[in-house]
């Protein structure tokens, strides 16, 4: 069976890829890094904005009444966050969703 597969896929690999088509070369790969390297770099010595992570931190940990929260990081409507993410408060600390970096604490009502 291994060997008809060996055999098989040259033409298959032909088939599929159009006439004279090249596949993405090494050069085009580097060059696109470069750019976004050089973009974020830009980006990060603009000190007058705040960083992402810094604005996501000065909005206070959300209270929740149960033991589990439920993001989905979108707080304007459906489709503008991310996977629903269920995030278990049994801690005393606040805990973090993974996707958007929202705090989320549980109230103790002892």
């Amino acid at each position: 069976m291994a060997t008809a597969t060996r055999r098989l896929l040259p033409a298959l690999l032909k088939t599929l890829a159009p006439t004279g088509a090249r596949g993405l070369s090494t050069e085009k790969a580097v060059g696109a890094a470069a750019v976004v390297g050089s973009h974020t770099a830009k980006w990060m010595q603009d000190t007058s904005k705040k960083s992402p992570m810094e604005l996501i931190n000065e909005v206070p940990p959300i209270k929740v009444d149960g033991r589990i929260a439920v993001c989905e990081g979108a707080s304007e409507g459906v489709g503008l966050g991310h996977p629903i993410e269920y995030i278990c408060l049994d801690l005393e600390a606040p805990n973090v969703c993974k996707y958007c970096g929202l705090r989320y604490v549980q109230v103790h009502h002892h």
